[in-house]
């Protein structure tokens, strides 16, 4: 029975020691592929804004002879911002609004809408519908794109049901948007992202043509401080 014994051990052992460990995934193997908001909101520096202590930004609105402008430094740790025009200065706390700072406060979310647009997309994404589309013509270079469309809910916010088409490369850096108010068919505005610039790790449009007027939507004065 020795033998018998002895093929029985061998077998066993030859079993259990031949057993390898289940392959682990790497972390890069697990992780899963970034959605197109993510791509464009890290394409324009996504993962630099939580080292940012204040944003400050002039926006401004060149029209023919006409030109427009309002001052804002936001402090996004203590959701704080300060307003400057022509006529006063005030600071307040978006968590604390009287119908003063409500109001300017509609100014800055329209302003900063234009400079920070791709993080909106991260921000605000429980808020808005999204659909993307790999080929799309551009309105204004009348080339071929990506193109991702967001809808907003019909309740709350400044603007509900708003519509945006943004259009880009493989960089998934903005080139063009299209705004469409409460989601009509026909865009209300539409105009370039262009003349980007680095600062702090954020990519930054400073201007907004449209293709058939003298129109430029500019943001001077940017300046971020970590």
């Amino acid at each position: 029975m020795k033998p018998f014994l002895s093929v029985i051990c061998l077998f066993t052992i030859l079993i259990f020691g031949c057993k390898t460990e289940p392959k682990k995934e790497t972390a890069s193997e697990i992780k899963e592929e970034k959605s197109v908001l993510e791509k464009i909101a890290d394409a324009h520096g996504f993962q630099n804004w939580n080292s940012v202590k204040e944003f400050h930004f002039t926006f401004n609105v060149d029209r023919d002879s006409s030109h427009f402008e309002r001052s804002w430094v936001w402090k996004p740790k203590l959701n704080e911002v300060t307003a400057m025009n022509s006529k006063d200065t005030i600071t307040y706390a978006r968590s604390d609004m009287d119908s003063i700072a409500f109001k300017a406060n509609a100014g800055f979310i329209n302003d900063r809408y234009w400079v920070l647009a791709p993080f909106n997309l991260i921000w605000d994404q429980k808020n808005f519908e999204h659909t993307y589309v790999e080929n799309a013509t551009a309105p204004i270079s009348k080339k071929t794109m990506q193109k991702l469309t967001i809808v907003y809910g019909n309740e709350g916010g400044y603007t509900p049901g708003d519509a945006y088409d943004f259009y880009f490369n493989n960089d998934h850096i903005i080139r063009e948007w299209v705004f469409r108010k409460s989601n009509q068919q026909e865009p209300s505005m539409t105009t370039s992202w262009e003349n980007y610039v680095e600062l702090e790790g954020l990519v930054l449009a400073q201007d907004h043509k449209k293709a058939d007027e003298v129109f430029n939507l500019n943001f001077t004065n940017l300046k971020v401080v970590n």
